[in-house]
């Protein structure tokens, strides 16, 4: 038996120990026998982390790694931006989901806050072109929850328990959460287990930390936290209310007004002709200095879409998603695509409507796309996927009345599906990017940016009116 670099009853000791890593790579710390060096396999990182620098065999245990103080290890990989601050570059993993007990569980006595009230972190800065036992540590601290982000994730542990309660963990979402979210875990999300009050399996989950809260940790941890302002200031409003209806409550006095009479009422001026007009004006209705993020919509990346409707309701444009590389998206799978991803965040419409040529405020509305809608999206990007790799992106050019060539392409229009189409995103033909696979037709290397597109009329009837 290892004699032990630090003492397992002292949770000072351990945390002493783990800052020793810090500046510092698993190759010089750890000096591993009997790892594969040139194996860079997800997860290898904490494996070798916790056999060959913390002493104990990597485990799938339900109680805390340290279980004598109740402190949790985890590690997370960082990738850096040009003004030298970290960001994480995943969400943070924590423990599978037990569908069949879960349940039965209460908060304080659940497997997800016996295991990680408490956690040891460690982000090392991830560089592709390094093996992974040369990764350098950057950050070694200890995060416990504050309390106004407990009491929100506790709200999101009773989301997901009740969705599965009900006989839906088939149908879990990140969006269906805050901060704390239920992500695929397993060999490409493909892991089926059974749930309670359904016979149809659902993927394997695990409890995991959004993103956008990683970074929030990051921030506080290296105290270089940009300058929020909160829409949640107390840890009584926290208890009672949630985040959603705080911000509803907070629009609906300016519903079935003009953006001259909010502007009027709210007692400022913004230049409506800029860029962020709607996302200032936004944040002036949250009493939100026009300077400042939105904390909580940072930690629960929550996506802000602002929606201008036709006189009848009908959304004036569709709505975008980001350009899609070609290249990325034939070598991706469904689970761990771009689109996927986007489509479960939870989403802030804003919904304004032409009357008399005058912007009224409607209705805003948070939303995650429901499951079965979902699907209808990976039907698009499978026939996009197949498109692209089968050199078939266009089938036809036809000159216009004016001289102008126009191609039509086999990309999904809004008549292959009432979700979603793919068309092009670009600010004219000649924006384009590589193809994996030459066109057939045009026999060029390379296309006009394309991304995926919700349809209006899905807009109307599934977000406005639902």
């Amino acid at each position: 038996m290892h004699l032990l670099p630090y003492d397992v009853n002292n949770k000072l000791s351990i945390i002493r120990y783990a800052q020793e890593l810090k500046n510092q790579t698993l190759r010089i710390k750890c000096q591993p026998s009997d790892q594969n060096t040139k194996t860079n396999n997800k997860g290898s990182f904490g494996q070798i982390l916790e056999k060959y620098y913390f002493l104990y065999e990597p485990n799938s245990n339900s109680e805390p790694d340290f279980i004598e103080v109740e402190l949790e290890l985890k590690s997370s990989p960082l990738k850096q931006l040009k003004k030298l601050n970290y960001v994480s570059k995943e969400r943070l993993v924590l423990n599978i989901i037990n569908y069949l007990t879960v349940v039965d569980e209460d908060f304080v006595n659940s497997s997800f806050w016996k295991k990680n009230k408490d956690l040891l972190l460690i982000f090392y800065l991830h560089e592709s072109n390094k093996n992974f036992l040369d990764y350098q540590i950057k950050i070694v601290d200890e995060w416990i929850f504050p309390d106004i982000d407990l009491e929100i994730i506790k709200n999101d542990w009773v989301r997901i328990k009740q969705k599965i309660q009900d006989g839906k963990a088939h149908e879990l979402s990140e969006g269906d959460t805050l901060y704390l979210g239920a992500c695929t875990k397993g060999s490409k999300g493909g892991n089926l287990r059974a749930q309670p009050n359904a016979s149809i399996q659902a993927k394997q989950r695990a409890y995991s930390l959004k993103q956008g809260y990683v970074n929030h940790i990051i921030a506080s941890l290296t105290h270089k936290h940009p300058s929020y302002g909160k829409i949640i200031s107390t840890l009584d409003v926290a208890k009672s209310s949630s985040i959603e209806e705080i911000v509803i409550a907070k629009f609906q006095p300016y519903y079935n007004k003009n953006i001259t009479e909010i502007l009027g009422i709210l007692g400022i001026s913004i230049n409506q002709k800029a860029k962020n007009f709607y996302a200032n004006l936004s944040k002036a209705i949250l009493g939100i200095s026009l300077n400042q993020e939105i904390e909580e919509f940072k930690k629960a990346d929550i996506v802000v879409k602002t929606v201008r409707l036709k006189e009848n309701f009908l959304p004036k444009e569709d709505i975008s998603f980001p350009v899609f590389q070609y290249k990325d998206l034939v070598a991706e799978k469904w689970e761990e695509s771009q689109i996927k991803d986007t489509l479960e965040h939870k989403f802030l419409f804003i919904f304004f409507q032409y009357e008399e040529q005058n912007l009224i405020l409607k209705k805003v509305t948070f939303w995650n796309m429901p499951y079965q809608d979902i699907l209808e999206v990976k039907k698009v990007w499978n026939k996009t996927k197949q498109v692209v790799l089968d050199g078939k992106i266009v089938k036809k050019i036809k000159i216009n009345k004016d001289g102008k060539l126009t191609r039509l392409t086999n990309f999904p229009s809004k008549k292959y599906n009432a979700v979603a189409h793919v068309r092009p995103h670009a600010i004219n033909a000649s924006d384009t990017l590589p193809l994996p696979v030459k066109d057939k037709f045009t026999k060029s290397e390379t296309y006009t940016k394309h991304c995926f597109w919700l349809n209006n009329t899905y807009v109307r009837d599934n977000i406005y009116k639902a």
